[in-house]
């Protein structure tokens, strides 16, 4: 934000000393000269106005999309924990069938062996 302002004064600073020297150097009369001077001076305070409330309007949306950012991820962070756990609760009573399946499979396997081993 420093170099921000930094930057912001450098300008101001150039832009006046600048319409300084070109109004002194210009062969003008006193009356046109001060006339120049304050419509420039006009000029550049609303300039600094609108730049002033273009800064302000900009703080505030960063502000709020900052804000919305962080809402959106605490969002998408329960529907994620959401989604596991119904993952999960759908995924465990599969789970015990295929267990008693293989439990059956491996009971069968022994009855085969058994047989196999008696004929």
């Amino acid at each position: 934000m420093a170099s921000g302002k930094s930057l912001f004064l450098g300008i101001l600073v150039g832009g006046v000393v600048g319409a300084t020297a070109t109004l002194l150097s210009a062969p003008t009369s006193g009356k046109e000269l001060r006339a120049k001077v304050m419509n420039q001076g006009i000029e550049w305070k609303e300039l600094l106005e609108k730049l002033k409330l273009d800064s302000l309007r900009l703080k505030n949306q960063l502000a709020a999309t900052s804000k919305e950012g962080v809402s959106l991820i605490k969002e998408l962070t329960q529907e994620m924990k959401s989604s596991v756990v119904e993952w999960k609760e759908s995924v465990e009573p599969h789970q015990h069938n295929i267990h008693q399946y293989l439990e059956q499979i491996e009971s069968s396997l022994k009855d085969l062996e058994e047989k196999v081993q008696k004929g």
